[in-house]
């Protein structure tokens, strides 16, 4: 496990990305950048060609929230906790590939490090995906040059 901290040069193509000051978060930073890996392959993928995807990150009471947010055809209606369960695919897939493990991964990733996942239709059209970490521990007080934490 290592401390993920907040970057300030976040520029995506295709993607709106939102970094405000965010808290340290004691994660396995291979395991969630596979969640987000995840989520956001998921959102190009059903997203229309010229439209947005939103990642974004907020500090909560107790957690740290990460939204992916698109445009896509959305989710269908009850389908809210079903696209998480193993081998699921949602209405819409249409001729995209997949054998539907990506969420059951990404759902099982995230409750190992105690935090959860959840997923919502979006009000402009699309789908948001949430998922929220814990924020617990004390962070390193600084970074060495070598990327190592220091106290």
């Amino acid at each position: 496990m290592s401390w993920l901290g907040s970057r300030r040069d976040c520029s995506i193509t295709r993607c709106a990305w939102h970094c405000p000051d965010l808290p340290w978060v004691l994660a396995d930073a291979v395991l969630i950048e596979q969640v987000l890996e995840n989520l956001l392959e998921n959102a190009v993928k059903y997203t229309p060609p010229g439209t947005p995807i939103t990642l974004s990150a907020q500090a909560r009471e107790r957690e740290l929230e990460v939204t992916v947010a698109d445009r896509g055809p959305g989710l269908t209606p009850g389908d809210e906790k079903r696209v998480f369960e193993k081998f699921y695919r949602g209405r819409a897939e249409g001729s995209q590939s997949g054998v539907g493990l990506g969420l059951t991964i990404c759902r099982a990733i995230v409750e190992a490090h105690g935090g959860r996942i959840w997923t919502e239709r979006n009000p402009e059209g699309g789908a948001v995906f949430r998922f929220a970490l814990p924020l617990e521990g004390t962070p390193p007080s600084a970074m060495a040059d070598d990327g190592a934490a220091s106290s």
